[in-house]
């Protein structure tokens, strides 16, 4: 007999399965993705009646490397100093010293990555292409240009978010901080027929010498060429 997903009301009344403390955000059990470093839940913003996602990462797990953690505070640092409409937002973080968590809470996107995102909807034109390509080099842009410059050093697909009643496309924050920009050219990607479009339509938009992330778009663009 298949199985029938519960409606919103439904879902409205799950029970939590831990709240923040100042229990303004409550997590639900449903597992929204898994990294090697973190877990991301779905969870709730009671205080302004929206969806978010609860960010878990078990420090345990890194007890005998105490540069992994810092690097884990300084990221979430990091993202929390970022204002910019294509870079996810955080809203919230602590620490759990019962359970040895680090969590995080930040805006969810309602149709996941950009590459489930593009195997579902296969018919995408041009000027699809065209609006999502803007919308990430425009958040590169603001890494680029902050002080200190910050560097993405992994955009692809599977770390670009999409909001699909928007049409909006955000990414998450990066792996990593630097003071100057380096231009790495990937001349596989680059060799692609299917992306001399893209490239073309992003050399317009943004100059050659200041795009490390620019490639990483790129091969993105081939993800859903």
């Amino acid at each position: 007999m298949p199985s029938v997903k519960p409606d919103a009301s439904e879902r409205d009344s799950e029970p939590f399965v831990e709240v923040d403390p100042t229990r303004r955000y409550g997590r639900y059990s449903e597992l929204l993705g898994c990294g090697a470093v973190k877990k991301v839940y779905r969870a709730f913003d009671q205080e302004e009646g929206i969806e978010v996602a609860w960010n878990q990462v078990k420090l345990r797990n890194f007890s005998d490397d105490p540069a992994m953690v810092e690097r884990l505070y300084s990221e979430v640092r990091l993202l929390r100093s970022l204002t910019n409409k294509n870079i996810i937002s955080l809203y919230s973080v602590w620490r759990d010293e019962k359970h040895n968590t680090l969590n995080f809470i930040t805006e969810v996107c309602t149709s996941g990555n950009l590459r489930e995102y593009r195997k579902k909807h296969r018919h995408v034109s041009m000027r699809a292409l065209k609006k999502w390509s803007k919308q990430i080099l425009e958040g590169l842009n603001y890494l680029h240009v902050h002080d200190p410059c910050i560097i993405h050093r992994d955009l692809n697909c599977s770390n670009v978010f999409v909001n699909g009643n928007t049409g909006q496309v955000t990414f998450f924050f990066p792996n990593h901080k630097f003071s100057s920009i380096s231009c790495f050219l990937n001349c596989e990607v680059k060799n692609q027929p299917k992306v001399t479009k893209i490239m073309k339509l992003l050399q317009k938009l943004w100059f050659w010498s200041q795009c490390q992330g620019f490639w990483g778009v790129g091969d993105s663009n081939y993800d859903f060429a």
